[in-house]
């Protein structure tokens, strides 16, 4: 059934590095990010350039903000499980999915289920369910670097659990992230927000 929903997903020509690279979009590519859908998740966090991000704690949730998309994940962290079964069908699919986060140790642990299975894995297609659970561990091993890996279960597609590479970020120092005095990502230093409107000027550039 996976490969099955694989041969669906037709990605556009020359896989970008660069995010912001547009050379290339053939007419009949079906990743749905080229019309501006959400990135989604866990895409958002392994495409070829992963983007800036920040986490922020408030009460009982932990706030990760996400520069592209201006996109914002919350990791509840009052005790509550993961929804299964009939309560997740309530909840209904979200493209960045239903997350819980607790502490083992030193590491930071995320369950996320009920992801949307419209936006894909990665940048070259492959599928995800919405029976799908992806597992994030993150550790702080030096003041400034974190790193995480992530484990996806999804039975209905793939014969084992996938196990990602180990990523890492460094901390970006804050005056990297200002525009006339306005401290963090979202200070105006771009907005980074995919749009109809302003897709239809990138695709119109590219056919220049």
């Amino acid at each position: 059934e996976g490969e099955a929903k694989a041969r669906t997903h037709i990605p556009h020509r020359g896989v970008r590095v660069d995010f912001m690279e547009l050379a290339d979009f053939p007419g009949e590519s079906h990743d749905p990010t080229v019309v501006c859908n959400p990135t989604g998740f866990p895409r958002i966090l392994i495409d070829t350039a992963p983007e800036l991000f920040e986490f922020v704690r408030i009460d009982g949730r932990l706030l990760q903000l996400i520069q592209w998309e201006r996109g914002i994940r919350e990791l509840w962290m009052d005790g509550r499980e993961v929804p299964t079964g009939e309560n997740l069908d309530i909840i209904g699919p979200a493209w960045y999915g239903h997350s819980v986060a607790s502490w083992e140790g030193d590491t930071l642990v995320v369950n996320t289920v009920g992801m949307d299975d419209r936006a894909w894995l990665d940048p070259f297609g492959l599928p995800k369910s919405f029976n799908a659970r992806i597992e994030e561990r993150y550790r702080r091993i030096e003041a400034d670097i974190l790193e995480l890996q992530l484990t996806l279960h999804d039975p209905t597609y793939y014969a084992t659990p996938w196990v990602s590479d180990t990523k890492r970020w460094s901390r970006d120092p804050r005056e990297n992230q200002t525009m006339y005095g306005w401290y963090g990502m979202f200070s105006g230093l771009g907005d980074l927000i995919c749009a109809p409107s302003i897709n239809a000027i990138f695709l119109d550039d590219a056919k220049r």
